[in-house]
């Protein structure tokens, strides 16, 4: 079957059943697109778009076998539908491309963590030290998620800074917005368990809250075999099992609920490319506690209260003062609300297609 004509193509191999950050920006990128009436790379069907079907096997859900089928398939099957279709530009929304293809390509880089952590546990070192730099030196252009993750593409990958645009995600406020539903006694993390996200931190900053009230904490989102377990025997070990709750895997719409109904978002990560939970919890108006370092600063301005993430202190002092002080939270609440207003899927999506222009 060949691709139907159209100078852009769009690959959306990444897509998974269970959408996170990568997917959820693709998604809401593609109202923006159809003025180029682009060819979809996609697995799953989108009626108001011209698709080509391709294998659903390719994503992070079918774990490292389904990464190397998606670089295999990247690299021997994607530029035969590149030439098929006609097509003169690609637009990947994450930093993959056939290299030494005449496949001129546009990516977006949500951020460089496992060059500026490098874990031996990850088998993605090889990914982000020799694919990666090599697909944002052949990129015709770079769109970067915040300044912090441009900067790190400088840094890390040796790449021109005239090369990249910073685009800023957003949410969906759809169903990230005030909803009318009873404040509830937890504060709570979203987000992935690997060590840059400073659970190991968090846990033992609760500690000492718990000590204190009778607060829990939940922390949501997918569970790591190499990671999550050495949390679960932290919380026994400081005797708070019964205080820490291990939510796993939500959908927006239980993320909205979850926001809120919390007392706070806490966000203590090492480094974040962006940090989309924040700009949730903000659109929620829920207050935000969050790292000092990474794109955190820039998404949250004057809106959230900063922490130092290597400061177990820090973090604790922040979970008590938005619980102990109804005036901070309120502050929080309101400024939170401000902020999130500086964002919207609409700017992204204007943004992402201007610079498509340049090069179609």
């Amino acid at each position: 079957m060949t691709p139907p004509s159209s100078s852009l193509m769009v690959n959306l191999s990444i897509l998974m059943e269970r959408p996170t950050g990568i997917s959820t920006y693709a998604k809401n990128l593609l109202p923006h697109l159809g003025q180029f009436q682009p060819t979809l790379l996609s697995a799953a069907a989108y009626p108001s778009y011209r698709c080509y079907k391709i294998p659903a096997d390719m994503t992070p859900e079918q774990g490292w076998r389904g990464h190397c089928r998606r670089l295999l398939w990247l690299q021997t099957q994607l530029p035969k539908l590149y030439r098929q279709a006609g097509s003169t530009l690609l637009f990947s929304p994450l930093p993959e491309m056939p290299l030494f293809q005449p496949c001129r390509t546009v990516v977006t880089v949500h951020d460089l963590i496992p060059l500026r952590f490098p874990s031996p546990l990850s088998p993605l070192g090889p990914y982000f030290r020799y694919y990666v730099p090599a697909v944002l030196r052949q990129a015709e252009h770079i769109l970067c998620d915040s300044e912090a993750t441009a900067r790190d593409v400088t840094r890390f990958c040796q790449v021109s800074a005239k090369k990249l645009t910073v685009v800023p995600l957003a949410c969906d406020t759809e169903h990230f917005r005030p909803l009318d539903l009873p404040r509830k006694n937890y504060f709570l993390y979203i987000g992935r368990h690997a060590p840059h996200k400073n659970l190991g931190r968090l846990i033992n900053a609760f500690q000492s809250v718990a000590q204190k009230t009778d607060a829990e904490l939940w922390i949501a989102g997918p569970e790591d075999a190499r990671y999550t377990p050495q949390y679960r025997q932290q919380a026994q070990e400081l005797e708070l099992a019964a205080r820490i709750r291990f939510v796993g895997y939500v959908d927006d719409r239980q993320i909205a609920v979850l926001m809120n109904q919390t007392i706070g978002l806490v966000m203590p990560s090492l480094w974040e490319g962006f940090g989309l939970p924040a700009l949730e919890a903000m659109a929620c108006g829920t207050p935000v506690i969050a790292s000092k370092t990474g794109s955190l600063p820039e998404i949250t301005e004057n809106a959230a209260l900063m922490v130092d993430p290597y400061s177990i202190e820090e973090i604790a002092a922040a979970l008590q003062a938005v619980m102990g002080n109804p005036s901070l939270w309120q502050q929080l609440h309101q400024s939170g609300l401000e902020q999130a207003k500086q964002f919207s899927w609409q700017k992204t999506g204007k943004a992402t297609a201007d610079v498509l222009k340049q090069y179609l």
